[in-house]
């Protein structure tokens, strides 16, 4: 130990005067991390030394050896072996145990200060190793066995010990084969690392002597200087990237480090390669998947991916590139030297998806009715330019797969938003250095520029690229109430056929995209294909959890920590929430449009259970078992007693109920939808009224039902025109008369039993061949579409049954009920103007 001690002893003494100037000059705790591996026993002799020179002269002081931090962790790991000994004497192994564990940290300690294994540890190793083979040999034959807590550290040493000794595989045969040898080689070691030391302690003693400004030299660990130079920056920037990574590495310090050398890089192909490293050390910073990246970090990435796009931007000497040839990392490469473009290997597109994924991550944390998520939300104008900016700079290099990529995510920040967002975003586009060619400006408006994007997507090679480009395309033809291109554009895509089987990500904007086209056919006045559309959602009852915003909970079903983890990833940010109290206004007030009329045409019990929309039917039936009606206070309650207002032929007190919903007012252009649904609610009630009262009547006046619903007489002639042509009315129509001539068809029993067997049969036709997809492997759920025509044979269907319906009205006979309650009301009231007579 005497020899080891002598070594790195030497150069401690010729760095005292840099130490007594230190002392003389700062006071200051600088050197706190040197005086805390001091051992107890060094600083009392300090202490005591320093009492007995205030009272005697230098020359009495005696001689102080101060030790270097390697001799100091030798120390420490001989006082752990003498401990272990000990312990070994009394085959004491529990703290045989926890001694091999704190010498097994002191190892990796200093692993991580890269200095080589001392020969102690590997001497310990291979005793330890003899004695536990040993001991467990003896245990076996003893009589007496040891109790079960020191038996139980016997079996963990000999695992740990075996693990140890394969980690050290090399060092314990070079032991084994010639110990003294071993200790020599690890003894010249030690001494050639610690001759830089003892050869800068005079320089900096010499400077310290001279030069009395209080300034200090930046030392990195074992007391080395640290100076960053452009001529030395690839063998500092090597040493960074070996530690990334690793156990106890400061990721602060690396980033510090690698920020002095973007400063001394003195050209472009140095400070690539840095920049390179510095963003993917602050992206490593935070490693956690479960936080997000601070806003501090994530601007001065998304600043430094900016430098870098700028760099290769404007000398296109330089190209970044995923894949390259391999090439010496630590030599200076140059067109001169490349003899043309010099490729780096590195990913721009990487950087991109990170930085717009870590935002995306940000929103989701953080409260969205604070001010802290609009002042985050501003940094997407940023986003949103580093993104066109890299877009530029694949273009100009001819790159088309990471081009394709950097496209996809500019179409994502724009597909979703109104113009006037979409023209400030391109805003700061155009006032940036570097552009890409397809730009707002260029196009004229946002859906040229939608479609220029879409366009080049749809030629690239990769399927998910082209079908999100696909969905995106078509949520934007949706948002601009384009219905008839959106709906074209995705019947002809089929997609709705392969849906199933793509990522969640893509099916989460499928959905909402069919959302999105309901909502479009509803603020265009298309009231079928608006139900019809929405009701493949609503009908599953997770509306939320298919938009991706908000987690479904079932009520026997328990979510593992990881299952509720990935949902949360999955969610939306709160600013692209489609609000789901429209869309449920849109849905049940298309659905009520649909089937109040449907339920009026419609006599016997057994069709009337054949509904369209079961959402919308479950909560008439809840709403009819009600005892008392109060007034309305939610969207359903409006929407309920507007359907039995309708139902009841009062269509105005309908209108005013629906108008009355507050929810109108978020959606764009809540006039002309408020005006849409107040014709849409004359119509139906004129429908309803015919279908509930024609048995009463054997001609109805024309002018009559258009004074009475406020519908001009040509839209009341065009609307009964089509119920008769449908045959959903048993009519004619004398337009000399301008009247309604009503028809009788009195069915026998035999007819009547003869169309209920029919409409049997039918349905078990159909659920046959349900049963027969399913058997023979076809696709079924909620997403299912045939050939786009599944709402086109729903409505064959209906027409049939209510061309069925009518005619046998003429057999029932007299009123049903609600007949029976407006008998004496607008009934009477028509009857008088007209003169009509009742049925025979």
């Amino acid at each position: 130990m005497s020899s080891e001690d002598e070594a790195p002893a030497k150069p401690s003494t010729t760095a005292k005067p840099a130490m007594s100037r230190f002392l003389r000059t700062a006071g200051s705790d600088s050197s706190s991390s040197d005086s805390d591996e001091d051992s107890e026993e060094d600083s009392d002799a300090d202490n005591g030394d320093d009492a007995e020179s205030n009272a005697s002269n230098e020359e009495d002081k005696p001689q102080i050896r101060i030790l270097s931090a390697v001799a100091k962790r030798l120390n420490e790991m001989e006082a752990t072996g003498k401990v272990m000994e000990n312990a070994l004497k009394i085959n004491d192994w529990m703290a045989i145990s926890n001694e091999f564990d704190k010498l097994v940290r002191m190892i990796q300690r200093q692993h991580n200060l890269s200095e080589p294994i001392p020969a102690f540890y590997v001497r310990t190793l291979v005793t330890l190793e003899t004695s536990v083979n040993t001991t467990l040999q003896k245990e076996k034959e003893a009589k007496k066995k040891m109790n079960a807590s020191n038996a139980k550290a016997l079996t963990a040493m000999k695992q740990k010990v075996k693990k140890a000794v394969k980690d050290n595989e090399t060092e314990v045969k070079k032991y084994q084969e010639d110990p003294e040898a071993f200790e020599r080689e690890y003894l010249n070691l030690i001494a050639r690392d610690s001759t830089p030391a003892a050869a800068s302690g005079p320089r900096v003693a010499a400077v310290g002597a001279t030069d009395d400004v209080d300034e200090f030299t930046t030392v990195g660990k074992g007391g080395k200087i640290q100076q960053y130079t452009s001529e030395s920056i690839f063998k500092d920037l090597q040493a960074v990237q070996e530690a990334r990574g690793k156990k106890n590495t400061d990721r602060a310090e690396q980033i510090r480090i690698l920020e002095i050398l973007v400063d001394v890089a003195a050209t472009s192909y140095q400070r690539i390669r840095v920049l390179l490293a510095l963003i993917s050390s602050r992206f490593d910073y935070n490693s956690s998947v479960s936080t997000h990246m601070p806003p501090e970090l994530w601007l001065s990435a998304q600043r430094e991916v900016d430098q870098l796009v700028s760099i290769v931007a404007a000398d296109s000497n330089y190209s970044i590139q995923e894949m390259t040839e391999d090439y010496d990392e630590l030599v200076e490469r140059s067109p001169a030297t490349e003899k043309g473009i010099v490729r780096i290997r590195g990913s721009i597109i990487s950087f991109i998806d990170r930085l717009d994924d870590e935002f995306t991550r940000s929103l989701q944390n953080i409260d969205p009715h604070g001010t802290e998520y609009v002042d985050r939300l501003k940094d997407e104008k940023v986003l949103y330019c580093t993104i066109c900016r890299a877009q530029a700079f694949y273009e100009k290099t001819s790159q088309s797969d990471p081009l394709g990529r950097v496209i996809m995510r500019r179409l994502e920040h724009i597909y979703s938003k109104p113009d006037a967002v979409v023209q400030a975003l391109e805003a700061a586009v155009d006032t940036s250095d570097v552009k890409p060619l397809t730009t707002l400006t260029a196009q004229g408006s946002t859906s040229a520029l939608v479609h220029a994007l879409c366009v080049y997507l749809y030629k690239s090679g990769n399927s998910l690229l082209r079908t999100r480009a696909m969905l995106s395309h078509i949520y934007h033809h949706a948002l601009q109430n384009d219905f008839h291109t959106a709906r074209d554009m995705l019947l002809m895509s089929h997609l709705q056929e392969s849906i199933h089987s793509a990522d969640v990500a893509t099916q989460i904007l499928y959905n909402r995209t069919v959302v999105q086209l309901g909502l479009c056919a509803f603020r265009s006045g298309l009231i079928k294909e608006a139900q019809a559309t929405l009701q493949e959602i609503f009908t599953t009852q997770r509306v939320k959890e298919l938009l991706a915003q908000g987690v479904h909970q079932q009520r026997f079903q328990v979510m593992t920590p990881e299952q509720e983890k990935a949902e949360k990833q999955r969610q939306l940010p709160f600013h692209m929430h489609i609000n789901t109290e429209l869309l449920e206004a849109a849905f049940l007030v298309s659905s009520m449009l649909v089937e109040i009329p449907l339920l009026a045409s419609i006599e016997s019990e057994e069709q009337k259970r054949k509904v369209i929309s079961k959402p919308f039917r479950r909560l008439l039936d809840f709403a009819d078992r009600q005892v008392f009606t109060g007034p309305p206070e939610s969207t359903r309650d409006h929407i309920m007693q507007a359907s039995k207002a309708l139902q009841d032929g009062e269509w105005e007190k309908c209108r005013d109920l629906i108008q009355s919903i507050k929810i109108w007012s978020l959606m764009p252009e809540a006039a002309s939808v408020k005006e849409m649904l107040a014709k849409r609610i004359q119509e139906q009630g004129l429908r309803t009224y015919l279908f509930t009262y024609a048995p009463h009547y054997s001609t109805l006046s024309l002018s009559l039902l258009s004074r009475t619903f406020s519908l001009p007489l040509k839209t009341v002639t065009s609307l009964v025109s089509k119920m008769i042509w449908n045959e959903e009315l048993s009519a004619s129509l004398d337009q000399s008369g301008g009247v309604i001539v009503f028809q009788r068809i009195e069915l026998s029993r035999s007819q009547q039993l003869a169309q209920v067997i029919a409409d049997k049969v039918a349905a078990m036709v159909d659920q046959n061949e349900k049963a027969l997809d399913i058997k023979m492997g076809g696709t079924g759920g909620w997403g299912e579409r045939n050939d786009g025509n599944k709402n086109e044979k729903r409505g064959e269907q209906i027409q049939e049954r209510r061309g069925r319906g009518e005619r046998t009205r003429g057999a029932r006979g007299g009123a049903r009920g609600r007949g029976a309650r407006f008998s004496q009301g607008l009934g009477n009231q028509m009857n008088s103007h007209t003169g009509g007579q009742r049925g025979q």
